[in-house]
């Protein structure tokens, strides 16, 4: 029960857990700008600590090491639109979902731009990110064949449709216009994408 008489340190622990989180926010957004621009490799923490007027001490406070900033970035990254991209596809069905999700994304260029640049380096196994997209791909492939499945189920997706490669198919259709977008952003990607995911579940036996 709380009363007149709490300890106004436990307060001040509220306080400060919210300007941490914001800091460490205020650091995910940065280190985005600068990884899609310089990527992986060539990101600097001096400058991105440099952009936000914070020392460089004080951002390894928040994230000990390179890669641990990494991480927090590319989580942030896909974690962005999950919750109304899965609703969407409660309602409406994987297809619909999609297309929401890739026309929101055109309003988040830098973070497509972040997991291009990101995915391309990693494709070194050495690389930080490595791990996490060949995971990420993974569980992209996985999720959405599940997904085809239960909207075969529902009548939304015909049976023929071989759920497994329309779901790699979607993939790499999303990278594919993603990218030609991002290098020419007069390129209307959305009719070719919805055309090609489309196709991938209409035409795929």
């Amino acid at each position: 029960m709380t009363t007149s008489a709490t300890p106004t340190p436990k307060r001040a622990t509220r306080g400060s857990y919210a300007k941490t989180e914001a800091r460490r926010r205020q650091i995910i957004e940065a280190a985005t700008i600068e990884f899609a621009t310089r990527g992986y490799t060539g990101g600097s923490l001096r400058e991105i600590s440099k952009t936000l007027s914070l020392s460089f001490t004080g951002l390894m406070h928040h994230f000990p090491s390179k890669e641990l900033l990494l991480e927090a970035v590319l989580d942030h990254a896909d974690q962005l639109a999950a919750s109304e991209f899965e609703r969407r596809r409660l309602a409406d069905g994987l297809l619909e979902a999609i297309l929401w999700l890739a026309e929101y994304n055109l309003g988040h260029p830098q973070l497509l731009r972040l997991l291009a640049v990101l995915s391309a380096e990693a494709s070194s196994p050495g690389h930080p990110a490595h791990e996490w997209f060949t995971t990420r791909y993974a569980n992209l492939r996985q999720a959405f064949t599940a997904h085809i499945r239960e909207d075969q189920a529902k009548g939304l997706i015909d049976t023929s449709c071989n759920a497994e490669l329309a779901a790699a198919s979607i993939v790499a259709s999303w990278d594919g216009t993603q990218l030609q977008w991002l290098i020419d952003p007069s390129f209307d990607m959305m009719p070719a994408f919805r055309h090609s995911i489309r196709s991938a579940v209409h035409g795929v036996g």
